[in-house]
């Protein structure tokens, strides 16, 4: 099936539904939540986006937008286009939650300080599963991402290449016979690769050996970053891993490094303190996790940060058997309502700080069958 250009608004989408990183399955996804693959490329014959102006910004839009709404998809799959330059505020926020494209492109704002909300930019998001997101005009022209739950990083690799081959047939990318994909950052200069995992670790933060896990990624030469990527804080003990560079390393060197080195053994670590705690320090595991419950259950204000930290002991307590009478899939669809911006669209309302602190708490007792 081909690809269209939406013109429905955003709110006419459907993202009731858990996104990529929050689905729940595939391998090890007691430990990894997702597993992603991101290509950087930039247009032959243009600046790029930090150095062009609004004129050279439009027609790379323009270029890019056509060709990623004539691919052809597979089943009923349809990618929606958003201008972001178009868009409500909320609408980017909404995207910036479920991982679709980075806060960076939200705001449109450059590397160098430069763009501002206005900046002629988009974003494509394959429909209605979620695992394809483009975006054009953020750091470097085209930002591809593809995204699945649970440790695939081959598999992610595989697809976010297909969709790279198909973009390039009508689409003459920056290329240099020496260095080989150039990009507006140097450490991605080359095959403009990243990989990434995104880990929970409650059981390593629980038992100080966090720290252990950061050092051996830092002596790879890889990247420990918050649940939102690049400048984000860890919420809730979920973490993302990814390599910083890619100059003179092939994709599967790349894939070797993260695939088979680093995220097994940091796999085997957090199974480790979890099995460690549950036998050892059985009574502040119990503690740390009814307590969370308890607080989830009972509460009547809630900021975001507090209830990803709670609701990440909680399927901690369900994946370690502590709690029976929760599932886990509520968990993580409870993970997206609690963003400000899912908070809003799921009421229908616009909220201030204090409104949405009180609607996420009642949220909440509300799944957890408490009134």
């Amino acid at each position: 099936m081909q690809a269209s250009d939406s013109s429905e608004p955003m709110k006419s989408a459907n993202f009731d539904r858990n996104t990529q990183w929050l689905r729940g399955d595939g391998d090890a996804c007691d430990v990894v939540m997702s597993s992603r693959a991101r290509l950087a490329r930039n247009l032959a014959g243009f600046p790029f986006p930090s150095q062009s102006n609004d004129s050279d910004q439009h027609q790379v839009l323009d270029a890019c937008k056509q060709r990623i709404l004539s691919m052809p998809l597979e089943n009923k799959a349809q990618m929606l286009w958003v201008n972001l330059h178009d868009s409500e505020k909320e609408d980017r926020s909404l995207l910036v939650e479920r991982q679709l494209m980075s806060r960076q492109h939200a705001k449109g704002k450059q590397s160098n300080g430069s763009g501002n909300a206005d900046s002629p930019r988009g974003v494509a998001v394959l429909m209605p599963d979620e695992r394809v997101s483009v975006m054009v005009n953020e750091e470097d022209h085209l930002r591809m991402q593809l995204v699945h739950s649970g440790f695939s990083l081959r598999r992610c690799l595989q697809e976010i290449n297909t969709i790279d081959d198909a973009i390039e047939q009508d689409i003459d990318y920056a290329y240099d016979a020496r260095f080989g994909y150039l990009t507006a950052c140097p450490t991605n200069v080359g095959t403009g690769l990243r990989l990434s995992v995104m880990l929970h670790l409650p059981a390593l933060s629980m038992s100080g050996d966090l720290e252990k896990v950061r050092n051996a990624t830092r002596d790879m030469g890889l990247a420990v970053r918050g649940i939102y990527g690049e400048g984000s804080e860890s919420v809730g003990d979920f973490y993302q891993i990814s390599n910083q560079t890619t100059l003179g390393k092939s994709d599967e060197m790349l894939l070797r490094e993260l695939e088979d080195e680093i995220i097994p053994k940091v796999i085997s670590y957090e199974r480790h303190a979890r099995a460690t705690l549950l036998k050892k320090q059985n009574t502040i595991m119990l503690d740390e996790v009814h307590r969370a419950i308890g607080i989830l259950s009972r509460a009547r204000l809630m900021k975001v940060e507090e209830a990803m930290s709670l609701l990440s002991l909680a399927r901690l307590g369900v994946l370690a058997g502590i709690i029976e009478d929760i599932e886990i899939g509520m968990l993580h669809t409870l993970m997206l309502q609690v963003q400000p911006a899912h908070l809003q669209r799921t009421l229908g309302v616009d909220l201030n700080q204090q409104q949405r602190r009180l609607a996420r708490a009642e949220i909440i007792r509300s799944r957890l069958g408490i009134s």
